[in-house]
């Protein structure tokens, strides 16, 4: 875990190194004294927006039926939470979450109903499968008999974003595409509160990444919430969840997860089944991308 001498907060910590550019749009908005709210949202916008990111947004790897379907949730400081599950045909998933939470009475909308709610709230209707996820779909499709098609656990590698503002308030946000090739209506742990994602504005942050599945049969985001109440450092706390992971699942050699975390003092942590996770934390208008500390090398 990184330390800073400086005040607890601006600071945002991201997933992946598609993180460093949600890092940079969210740094624009606490830079400026925005709420932490505005800020995960527009640093996940950025990357939901980026067609070279295949597994967040457009440009995301579609299900096994060739259609692209996306998950995502947002939280801010007073615990408001929203989110959607299987939302088609509309590019930024995390603003409809984010509209969920602040329009109307409830947590979470799925499927048709979420993208009847967006079109109502002034979203479009657009194709969010890029040529070159069409293209990698078709070569898969070929590839694979019908009764024996696999789930491509390699592409996985959700948006989890964490920041702090200048108030000392914590927001959270977290967007996906989900696992390439999967089954038509699988949601994963990204829009699920307290799996892919848990903030308590009185004790921290945490958002998880890797193979939904594993994630959510633990409660991942919340175990590592409740872990830095219990006074564990971030790192320690991430370090809990994983080791839960692996304690529980006969199979965790076989995928990775990784959790982040930011607790209320403006530390941070990260932490990964395997070797390979990275992410990125920006600081005083410093951007950088740090491996993650791990259980296992392979």
């Amino acid at each position: 875990m990184k330390k800073s001498s400086a005040k607890p907060g601006p600071v945002v910590i991201s997933t992946w190194a598609h993180g460093l550019a949600a890092n940079a749009a969210a740094w624009k908005v606490l830079a400026a004294g925005g709420r932490a709210l505005d800020a995960v949202e527009e640093g996940a916008r950025v990357v939901e927006l980026d067609p070279s990111v295949n597994n967040v947004g457009y440009g995301g790897l579609p299900d096994r039926d060739g259609e692209v379907t996306l998950d995502a949730c947002i939280m801010d400081e007073q615990g408001r939470c929203g989110a959607v599950v299987f939302l088609r045909r509309i590019k930024n998933a995390v603003s409809v979450a984010r509209l969920v939470m602040e329009k109307t009475p409830h947590v979470m909308l799925a499927g048709e109903g979420a993208e009847q709610f967006a079109l109502a709230h002034g979203f479009k209707r657009e194709n969010l499968l890029t040529a070159k996820a069409k293209t990698a779909w078709e070569k898969w499709r070929k590839k694979n008999d019908r009764s024996r098609q696999k789930i491509d656990e390699k592409n996985h590698d959700t948006l989890g974003i964490l920041a702090m503002d200048r108030r000392g308030n914590i927001c959270g946000a977290c967007t996906t595409s989900g696992t390439a090739w999967k089954y038509h209506g699988r949601v994963g742990d990204s829009p699920i509160i307290g799996a892919g994602l848990f903030v308590d504005n009185a004790v921290g942050g945490a958002a998880a990444t890797g193979k939904g599945e594993a994630v959510m049969k633990i409660a991942g985001a919340m175990v590592v919430v409740e872990a830095m109440r219990r006074g564990l450092s971030p790192l320690a706390a991430c370090q809990e969840a994983v080791r839960r992971i692996v304690k529980s699942q006969p199979d965790y050699k076989t995928f990775q997860v990784g959790f982040i975390a930011l607790n209320k003092q403006g530390e941070y942590g990260a932490y990964s089944i395997r070797r390979g996770f990275k992410y990125a934390v920006c600081r005083s208008g410093e951007n950088t991308l740090f491996p993650a500390k791990y259980f296992r090398k392979r």
